[in-house]
């Protein structure tokens, strides 16, 4: 008889045990943010319905939100072919994702030689944290 993996063991983890994930504005398709998960932040964040992630700097999980109350609620997760990358669906509470103050962290746009902000500051940033 063979054993069914569970669906955490299926997500192909990097050597440092994390996988990127990818923020997308579950009504916009605006991709929002890419933090990374390990697998009990991929696990929180699918119980909670909530988006969890694995802070590098800090080695600690973080809930998106938990300083700026800019919560991510999400809709539905997502593998891609390569079971290598995770995709949440999100609802961006506030319409802030971005610790600038912007709704997303791909606010700039490369052209002429140069990348360019394109996107303003929806609030200032020592307002939030």
């Amino acid at each position: 008889m063979t054993e069914t993996l569970s669906w955490l063991d299926q997500v192909r983890w990097n050597s440092d045990g994390l996988v990127p994930a990818i923020a997308q504005d579950a009504k916009t398709g605006r991709i929002l943010m890419m933090a990374w998960m390990n697998r009990e932040a991929l696990e929180t964040t699918a119980k909670l319905k909530q988006a969890v992630y694995f802070s590098r700097s800090r080695n600690k999980l973080w809930h998106k939100g938990e300083t700026s109350h800019h919560v991510q609620n999400v809709q539905e997760i997502r593998l891609d072919c390569d079971e290598d990358v995770i995709v949440l669906m999100v609802e961006q509470i506030g319409g802030i994702a971005c610790h600038t103050g912007r709704e997303s962290c791909f606010y700039r746009v490369f052209n002429d030689g140069e990348w360019q902000v394109v996107e303003p500051v929806l609030k200032d940033p020592s307002e939030i944290y």
